[in-house]
């Protein structure tokens, strides 16, 4: 414990991560970065660097910060902004909470700025004695959440005084989570109007991966089938997908662009898509579900399309970030 008489207290929020800027040179370094990760690509690194440098940077960032081009908005990034509006409002709570501590609370990216590391050390500089660190994944896979640990052990590895750090793994089922998730789907539909089906689209992961351990489908299946029984939806009124597959080894199934185009020939005239893998809007909500695959359901045959925002700042999202780290702090102050 500190000689001060005020615990020094530090959260890091952590989500995966985004380009400096919506230019194909800001998005090759941050592809370079995320892709060489071999949390995200388990391929022999020889050929993928082969895959990666001759087939991938040449060509993909010019599209990529095309799309990105299409969400920047304030001169920065949903993904980044919304980090950092999370991070003030919890640091809001937290005070409130503990008036006689001194928090901290930092964004931070696994990949691209600001760098978890980055941000561990400005909370070292400060003289924090507690970390808890949560990553923005609310279901845990080992391509995402398990990064994070990457990145922060590969920090404690170089320092000598360390900090008592907690990582927060995940929240798939907690119970704030799932009522906020259905509460933004309820008053969504009382503002819009309801649709024949709803879908939850999650970040897809090669099947390969699931087959080796990683809980994440499973977890996600668990999310949507807890909302939907919140919600009391009918079996039939609703489904979970996968979206945003790279490659050309089969990902967890179903995929969501191909079961959007199903519904449409089928006959369902409209679908509210909600995505609950993502803390923030990003990429892969507003251009990829919101974008691409709006077009894709439309011109497929389907009627009406709406996509539900993500948690971002919603207050009861705020509630459940508090709820996740208050007790952890809660109990470095007792002892």
């Amino acid at each position: 414990m500190s000689t001060s008489s005020r615990p020094r207290l530090g959260v890091v929020l952590v989500n995966l991560g985004t380009p400096d800027s919506p230019t194909p040179a800001a998005v090759r370094r941050y592809l370079r970065q995320f892709l060489s990760d071999p949390r995200v690509i388990e391929v022999p690194r020889f050929l993928w660097w082969l895959i990666l440098n001759l087939f991938i940077l040449p060509f993909r960032p010019r599209r990529v910060a095309a799309n990105y081009a299409l969400i920047w908005e304030d001169g920065d990034s949903p993904m980044r902004r919304i980090l950092r509006e999370q991070c003030t409002l919890l640091a809001t709570e937290l005070t409130a909470v503990f008036p006689g501590a001194d928090i901290r609370v930092e964004p931070a990216m696994t990949y691209g700025q600001p760098a978890l590391a980055s941000a561990l050390a400005k909370l070292q500089a400060e003289r924090i004695e507690k970390v808890v660190l949560v990553p923005m994944f609310p279901q845990y896979s080992a391509t995402s959440s398990a990064a994070a640990y990457d990145a922060l052990g590969q920090w404690l590895a170089r320092q000598r005084n360390l900090p008592a750090v907690t990582v927060i793994k995940d929240y798939f089922a907690h119970p704030l989570y799932i009522a906020a998730l259905a509460a933004s789907i309820e008053e969504h539909r009382m503002a819009h109007g309801h649709s024949e089906r709803l879908l939850f689209s999650f970040h897809g992961i090669p099947e390969a991966y699931a087959e080796k351990g990683d809980p994440y489908p499973e977890r996600c299946r668990a999310t949507a089938a807890l909302v939907a029984e919140r919600l009391r939806l009918p079996p039939e009124a609703w489904a979970a997908s996968f979206q945003s597959r790279f490659g050309r080894q089969p990902w967890v199934q179903p995929y969501t662009d191909e079961l959007l185009s199903q519904w449409a020939r089928s006959g369902i005239a409209s679908v509210q898509v909600v995505c609950p893998a993502f803390s923030a809007d990003c990429l892969e909500t507003l251009e990829e579900i919101a974008g691409e695959n709006r077009e894709l359901f439309l011109h497929a045959g389907g009627g009406s399309f709406q996509y539900i925002p993500a948690l971002n700042t919603r207050p009861d999202h705020i509630a459940l970030l508090l709820a996740l780290v208050q007790p952890h702090l809660a109990a470095h102050i007792a002892a």
